[in-house]
Formats: structure tokens, sequence, C-alpha cells
């Protein structure tokens, strides 16, 4: 007998809007033949679901209802205020210097320093696309291992390209600002896809700081797919920030794939703040000998936000070393979930991984889900891991007041005291300071809901 999965309207939908869009979909023949083997994965695989045990906590196929129309188009600047807007909500906090390209609905709008004057656009570098850059879209299409990503390969519009040279130093972080503003649209209410790819490959000995932002204007609900591919040569050292706002009824799922070469080390951060929708991604894979993943992280949530950050790394050679430290505090009904999975693979010896995640609830409605998982084929390695949940300290609140600090205050100190170890993972001051300062505004307007 055979069993027939009943397709959502949702899933339906898209398979129905790749027909319609395929054709302005940029790329050549060999992109539109990943586009197409895409969606057919897609149609197989659908949404995951409670089932599948890297989303039982975030039952996509139960959440969307409808599949938004992809964002089309149009803009009626870059106007300056929009730049200032979109700069504004981003970790550039209003500052316009720097090296930074804008998006806004997903379409490069401006870019300035370093992004300035070079087309670093996905959608125009797959006209006559570099093999390396045709290599590692094949490398990730060919191995979408759930619907959401299979959709990004569908569907995937434009986002960052670097190449960064052996041995570059750049100084000053390099910015992708993905903001919804600005763009004309048949109605600005309406829901819309926003599907991005970035594909980044730092070369042997090369230094730079990446950062992410991602915001929305609250007038336009957003449905987001992004995924980021990042090579790391040979000793090169990369810092990679992301900030993640979102509104209620929004969506944003991403996926960071990472590899790591030899003698690398990676740093990466993610803050999510906001009410809607978010699951953040990442799979690392070590492939040379001597690096260092070191993860922070922080998810803030209030009202009936839901934020799922899912981890696996996977040391598949010996002589490498993973961290990984993530802070979640939630208000109201919001909802947590981390999920962690170090994999050390046989002969990966001499592996050394760390995880832990600990959750601050500032209210009883509150929910925090921990799944830390540890698959080891090696014996000779050193791993662990822990998860912890807890409200404030009453001692420690009485302790403040006592010396006269009023009640709002003395929680606010606790709470930036309790991420300001993850933040500090980031090393960069500026970043740091800004990222406290997102941290702070979200924390003054969760007080007030």
């Amino acid at each position: 007998m055979t069993v027939q999965v009943i397709k959502t309207k949702a899933e339906i939908g898209f398979t129905e809007d790749f027909a319609s869009v395929e054709a302005r979909l940029p790329g050549g023949d060999s992109v539109r033949r990943l586009r197409r083997e895409a969606i057919g994965r897609f149609a197989s695989l659908g949404l995951p679901h409670r089932r599948v045990e890297e989303w039982k906590y975030t039952d996509l196929r139960n959440i969307l209802k409808e599949a938004a129309p992809l964002a089309t188009g149009g803009f009626d600047g870059p106007t300056d205020h929009i730049v200032e807007e979109a700069l504004h909500r981003a970790l550039t906090a209003g500052d316009q210097g720097g090296d930074w390209i804008l998006f806004s609905d997903g379409k490069p709008i401006t870019a300035n320093g370093k992004l300035a004057g070079v087309d670093h656009s996905l959608a125009t570098v797959l006209k006559a696309p570099p093999a390396w850059l045709e290599a590692e879209l094949a490398r990730v299409s060919k191995g979408d291992g759930d619907g959401v990503t299979a959709l990004n390969t569908a569907f995937m519009t434009d986002g960052l390209v670097l190449d960064i040279p052996d041995g570059a130093n750049w100084d000053s972080p390099v910015h992708a600002v993905f903001y919804s503003g600005g763009l004309r649209d048949e109605d600005a209410t309406a829901q819309r896809s926003i599907v991005t790819r970035n594909i980044i490959r730092v070369g042997r000995g090369a230094k730079v700081t990446l950062v992410e932002s991602h915001a929305n204007e609250s007038t336009r609900p957003r449905h987001t797919n992004a995924v980021t591919q990042l090579i790391l040569g040979d000793g090169a050292e990369v810092t990679h920030v992301k900030l993640t706002e979102t509104n209620s009824g929004e969506t944003h799922l991403a996926n960071w794939i990472v590899r790591l070469g030899a003698n690398a080390t990676y740093r990466p951060f993610q803050m999510t703040a906001g009410k809607g929708l978010v699951r953040n991604e990442m799979r690392v894979t070590f492939e040379g000998q001597h690096s260092t993943f070191d993860l922070g992280g922080v998810s803030l949530g209030s009202q009936s936000g839901h934020t799922d950050t899912t981890l696996i790394i996977d040391h598949a050679v010996p002589h490498c070393t993973s961290r990984e430290l993530y802070k979640t505090v939630l208000a109201d009904r919001a909802r947590g979930i981390f999920q962690g999975k170090v994999i050390v693979r046989p002969g990966a010896q001499k592996t050394d991984g760390k995880q832990m995640a600990q959750a601050l609830m500032l209210s009883p409605d509150a929910e925090f889900d921990s799944k830390p998982e540890l698959e080891i084929y090696a014996d000779d390695v050193v791993c662990g891991h822990g998860s912890t949940s807890a409200e404030i300290d009453e001692d420690l609140l009485f302790y403040c007041r006592s010396r006269g600090i009023p009640p709002g205050e003395a929680r606010a100190m606790l709470v930036e005291s309790f991420i300001g170890e993850a933040i500090a993972k980031v090393g960069h001051e500026g970043l740091n300071e800004a990222l406290m300062t997102k941290a702070r505004a979200w924390l003054a307007a969760a007080s007030g809901s």
C-alpha cells in the first residue's frame, strides 16, 4: 500500500509560485538546473515538522499557513531617509561611515566604503559566476537537507558575494544590512517572501569582521529565508556578528553553512530580539586541524515570540576546539529553544568541545526548551555540555534595592550582567556597545509590555 502525504496549502503555494517567477530569477543554465532540482526536493520533502528531529520544537508545516509571494519590486530611492533609517536599525547605530551594503527587500540599493564601486550582488555575479562560486553554490545546494534550504536554492534572488584575498587584513567591519522599507509594492501591507543567499570566501591568513543586520518596518509583514555560505581558508580569522529584530507575525528562517580550514579561527555571535518567529540554524564543519570555533549568542523574546537556535558542529578532523555559550531571556509568553549537537567523527582525536545554554525567565508563562547532544565516535576527547534556566534571584534584587536602586533599574542591571558574558565574546568595543544598546532597548520595551 502506498501512503501519500497530503500537501498543505503553503507547500502547494510555494511550488506554484516557483513556476510563475522562475523565468525572472537570476542565473544561467547551471543555476536554473540547481533551482529546478531544489524545487523538486522541496516537493518531496515539504516543510519541516515536529516529527523531524531537528525541527521538533518548531513545527513549520503547522505554523506557515500560506506561501507569501516573492517580494518583487521597484524602489523610489534610495533616499537619504531610507538609508538613515536602515542604518539606524542596524548595528551601525546610524553611522553612515564604514564598509556596508544595504539591501531593501532583498535587493541591493546602495553601498559604502570597500563595498562601493565593485559589484558584490549575487544576482549580478550569477550572470558570469567565477568557478569557485559555482562550485560552492552547487556543493551546498545539492546537499539541501530540508525543505527550507531547498526553497532558498529555488527562490534565491540576491545577496552578498565576497572573495577576500589571501593575507588581507580588513580593520573595519564589513556590514550587510537587510532592511524592509522604502520599496513600492502593490500592497505595502501584504505578506511577502524575501529569499537571499550570501556566499563569502575568506582567503588563507586573512582577517575580517562580518556583520549582518536584519530588520523590518512594522507595516510590512515579511517571511525571510536567508542562507549564508562561509568558507575560511587555512589560518583565516573571522568574527561574524548577526542581529535579527522581528515584529509580530514575521518569520525569519536562516542557515549559516560554514567550512573551516586548518588553523582557522571562527568567532560567530548572534543576537535575536523581538516578537516574531525566528529560527537560526548553523552547520559548521572542521575540515582542517588545529582550528577553533567560539560561539556567543543572546536571544531576547517577548509577547508570543518564538526563537529557535539550532547548531550542528561537526568535528571531522583531529585537534580542533569548539565552544558555545548561549544566553536566553524570556518575557511574557515567549518561547526559546536551543538545540546544540556536537559530532566527533572517528579519528577526530584530541577534540575539545564545550557547550552551555542558560535561560533567564522574566515571566511564569515563558518557556525554554534545551536539547544539547554529543555524538562521539573517538575515545581521546574532552567534551561536555550544560543547560540551566532560572528566574531573577530575589536576593540579588533585594541587595540592589537596599542600596537605593529602583526595582526596574535593578532588574535591568541583572539582565545586562547575565547577557554581558556572551556579548563580551564578540571582542570588538564598538559592536559590543551597539549590541548592549539593542538589548537595553528591548528590555525597556519588554518591561512596558
